[in-house]
């Protein structure tokens, strides 16, 4: 009859050498020969019986009692197995339940942080939010805006938050230095900032279509719609018309 040593039976029954070492140590299996040079061999009714303990310690069974269990004379191999059998389809019936519970509060959690359509023009009234978007199709076409607002919806709340408060933080240091040339390093590379933000708001962050175009017409529309350049509430055309100069050299020196 095939003997096994410890090593290949722990490698059969997925379990470490130290812990069938345990288990000859408190007595819940033994090895079937100890050789002279005391190694451990075990044969098919040792693996039969790790087998019944794996089967009760998935079921939770503390080791203590699974040893009195396997040392009680009236323990039954076949009984056990199809008691273990029942249990194991009750246990994964119950942890299928379980998942599925998982999955659906993951997803309640996740649709909760999901911004939704009011979100996205959070700060405006229905009727701005409206007009916004008209004249987003107007200027770049109705699959600019769904390409913008299907990747803004993506992001969760707190996402779409510090993606607006990077553009605020932005128009922050570009109107403080706004009294520097718009050509100048300094401006150039705070507007490289600014190009980044907005490809993240147009959806478009990463496309190697440049949109040069596109930013210099922002930049266009910045001078002539004063809400856009608005600081602390306060229209700034000089800022306006700062901001259009620095987009248009970054976009002809950099996107073109």
């Amino acid at each position: 009859m095939q003997k096994y040593t410890v090593q290949e039976l722990s490698n059969i029954a997925g379990v470490s050498v130290r812990t069938l070492h345990y288990y000859d140590k408190i007595g819940l299996l033994k090895p079937a020969v100890r050789t002279e040079a005391k190694y451990r061999l075990y044969g098919k009714n040792e693996l039969l019986r790790l087998q019944q303990i794996l089967f009760f310690k998935e079921l939770d069974f503390p080791l203590k009692e699974i040893l009195n269990i396997l040392s009680d004379s009236e323990f039954d191999l076949i009984e056990a197995l199809e008691s273990h059998g029942q249990e194991l389809v009750l246990k994964q019936k119950r942890i299928s339940e379980m998942l599925i519970t998982i999955e659906k509060t993951m997803l309640d959690l996740k649709e909760k942080k999901m911004i939704t359509d009011n979100e996205l023009y959070d700060g405006f009234s229905k009727e701005e939010a409206n007009k916004n978007r008209k004249e987003i199709i107007e200027k770049y076409g109705a699959k600019a805006l769904e390409k913008s607002e299907a990747y803004l919806k993506k992001l969760t709340k707190e996402q779409f938050e510090a993606l607006k408060n990077e553009q605020r933080e932005i128009f922050k240091v570009l109107f403080e230095i706004s009294n520097q040339e718009p050509e100048s390093k300094v401006v150039q590379l705070e507007i490289s900032r600014h190009y980044k933000n907005i490809r993240k708001f147009w959806g478009t962050d990463g496309s190697s279509n440049s949109q040069w175009r596109n930013y210099t017409g922002l930049g266009e529309l910045y001078i002539a719609d004063e809400r856009f350049t608005k600081i602390d509430g306060k229209v700034q055309p000089d800022f306006a018309i700062f901001l259009s100069k620095a987009m248009t050299y970054f976009a002809n020196t950099q996107l073109k």
